[in-house]
C-alpha cells in the first residue's frame, strides 16, 4: 500500500535522502519509509510544502507539465516591488535554464494588503535598516529549477525569503516548520485533482 506526507520544509535543510542526511535532510525531520521521495524541490535555501511518496503514478500526474497544477509561493524580496514589475511577473519574464534562456509562462502575481503570517526563520533574514522588503504572492502551473528566485531577479527585486504555500488544494495551513501529516490516498487524490 502507497504512503503520501506532507511536509513544512525548514530552511537549510535538503529536500532529498541522502546517505548520512540524518543531520540537515528529510531523516532528520521524520523517520520516513525507505521507499517514500520528495515530488519536487526545494532548494536548501527555500521554505514551505513538499509532497512524498513511494506512489510512482502520482509522481507522473503531479510533475508532467501537461497538467500544469498550480504551486503558490510567497516571496519576501528585497525592496518596494513596482507596479511595473508585478506586471512583468504577470505576463512573464525571461531567465536563464540549464545556460538557454527561458520566457515563463504568466502567471498570478500580486502583492497582498494582508500577507500570510509566517513563522520567523531561523536564521532570520538579512536586515537592513535603509532598505525595505515586501511579500509578493505568485500562482505558477510550472517548476523550473530556481524560478521564483530567477524571477525576481529578473525584475529587479532579488527574493530574501522564498516559502512555498500551496500545491493545489494542498496547504501549509495547520504545519509548522518541520511538521509532517500523513494522507490517505483518497484524500490526496481529492486535494490534488478535484
Amino acid at each position: 500500500m502507497y504512503r503520501y506526507f506532507s511536509l513544512n520544509k525548514p530552511f537549510g535543510i535538503q529536500s532529498a535522502f541522502l546517505p548520512g542526511d540524518e543531520k540537515n535532510g528529510l531523516r532528520s525531520l521524520f523517520d520516513f519509509p525507505r521507499e517514500v521521495y520528495p515530488l519536487g524541490r526545494l532548494d536548501k535555501e527555500s521554505e514551505g510544502l513538499l509532497i512524498l511518496t513511494d506512489d510512482p503514478s502520482l509522481n507522473r500526474r503531479l510533475l508532467f507539465p501537461g497538467f500544469g497544477h498550480e504551486r503558490e509561493y510567497w516571496a519576501q524580496v528585497e525592496g518596494t516591488i513596482s507596479p511595473g514589475a508585478i506586471d512583468s511577473l504577470r505576463n512573464g519574464v525571461n531567465i536563464s535554464i540549464g545556460g538557454k534562456s527561458y520566457r515563463t509562462l504568466p502567471c498570478l502575481a500580486e502583492v497582498p494588503e494582508f500577507p500570510i503570517s509566517f513563522p520567523p526563520r531561523n536564521p532570520p533574514i538579512r536586515y537592513r535598516k535603509n532598505i525595505p522588503d515586501c511579500w509578493v504572492r505568485l500562482i505558477l502551473r510550472e517548476g523550473k529549477n530556481r524560478q521564483v528566485r530567477k524571477m525576481g531577479a529578473a525584475v529587479g527585486f532579488p527574493v530574501l525569503r522564498l516559502i512555498r504555500y500551496r500545491i493545489q488544494g494542498i496547504t501549509l495551513q495547520g504545519l509548522e516548520p518541520g511538521e509532517v501529516r500523513e494522507w490517505k490516498k483518497a484524500a490526496i487524490d481529492a486535494a490534488l485533482f478535484p
